[in-house]
């Protein structure tokens, strides 16, 4: 079974919500839609569903048709961010509900519950009620009850944005196993990188309505297509630094010039924006094989093991990820180094001209 949208487009009060996608979806592996909040991620998954219709374009399941048949008459699930559970149901009848009305046998519907609901780590709640529960064992119930039905079509939306970190660590795995028992198609929502990293699959980013960039997740996170993708695909954000190569020279501003890595050297000459991800950014230079820059620092963030030092060099702002437990003050001067043979060059009207580890995307 495939989901194919063919130039699906959404307006609302002749407001763009969502611009021309073209996409494919197939079983047994999750479609992750990534993007910021509002960039259309949700709106998408209510068109894939049948909740609403598109305003152009067509919705394909298998190759027919769907674009213009309700909900009630496909066989989807849907999962929501915010838990969606019967409160005078118990968590057994909330699960089983969706094979009650498929009119499923006794035996197989306590087989499949019980299965679904021991996954979810829920077999010991079968016999309250929602009201009783944590708002994290709610969206677990939810959860089990979209998956026990087998829909040809699931769609997951931000689904474990309400659950504790732990249980959320140890879900995105087992989701990946549950993803590959299906002969389903998943499309699962997410603002967070690690998520699709870690599900795999295939991602498809949104920016503002459009599909800016749709492949093999490891692709699309080292080979992101332009710069709103790389700000999408890296949490924090990738940092963007303008500069130059000009006479063999790669050159970040006045203070830091470097001979260009091998990925950089066949580009034409000329302004280009250079990106590092927070991760490839170091306090210190050994072997003075780094490009050093110098600012002063904004904010110091200490996140458990990590710290994210914010720094402030002219107009811009950088932020550095670097492991263990740093303390700056506001306005501290400080050098940071970037591994060269790391650097993103994107091209003046924002697309990647060479990744890391590559040749630019126009060489042979």
């Amino acid at each position: 079974m495939t989901l194919r949208l063919e130039g699906v487009s959404k307006y609302v009060h002749g407001e763009m919500h969502i611009d021309h996608v073209d996409m494919a979806c197939e079983p047994g592996q999750a479609t992750v839609l990534l993007g910021l909040t509002q960039a259309g991620k949700t709106t998408l998954m209510r068109l894939m569903a049948g909740l609403d219709r598109p305003s152009s374009g067509r919705i394909l399941m298998d190759d027919r048709d769907v674009t213009r048949v309700p909900v009630r008459k496909r066989n989807v699930a849907m999962v929501y961010q915010q838990f969606i559970n019967y409160p005078s149901l118990s968590v057994y009848d909330n699960i089983a509900s969706p094979l009650k009305l498929a009119r499923i046998s006794k035996a197989e519907i306590d087989r499949r519950v019980r299965a679904e609901a021991e996954r979810m780590q829920i077999d010991h709640l079968l016999d309250r009620l929602p009201a009783e529960l944590s708002g994290g064992q709610q969206q677990r119930t939810a959860m089990a009850r979209a998956l026990v039905r087998d829909a040809e079509l699931l769609l997951l939306d931000e689904p474990l944005i309400n659950l504790d970190y732990k249980l959320r660590e140890q879900l995105r795995e087992d989701l990946q196993e549950i993803f590959r028992e299906r002969d389903t198609v998943i499309v699962y929502a997410t603002t967070e990188p690690l998520e699709a990293l870690t599900l795999g699959g295939t991602t498809a980013v949104m920016h503002e309505g459009r599909l800016v960039q749709h492949g093999p997740t490891p692709d699309v996170y080292h080979r992101p297509a332009s710069v709103d993708v790389s700000q999408v695909f890296s949490d924090p954000p990738m940092n963007l630094f303008a500069g130059e190569l000009e006479n063999g020279e790669l050159s970040l501003g006045a203070e830091a010039r470097f001979t260009p890595p091998a990925h950089l050297r066949d580009l034409p000459p000329g302004h280009y924006r250079f990106g590092a991800r927070p991760g490839q950014i170091h306090l210190e230079n050994p072997d003075q094989a780094r490009m050093a820059l110098s600012g002063e620092v904004e904010v110091a963030e200490i996140a458990g093991s990590e710290t994210y030092i914010h720094v402030r060099h002219g107009e811009a702002s950088w932020v550095v990820q670097v492991e263990g437990v740093h303390t700056f003050g506001l306005g501290d001067p400080i050098t940071v180094y970037i591994e060269p043979d790391r650097l993103f060059a994107f091209d003046s009207a924002g697309q990647l001209a060479a990744a890391p580890g590559s040749v630019r995307p126009d060489a042979g």
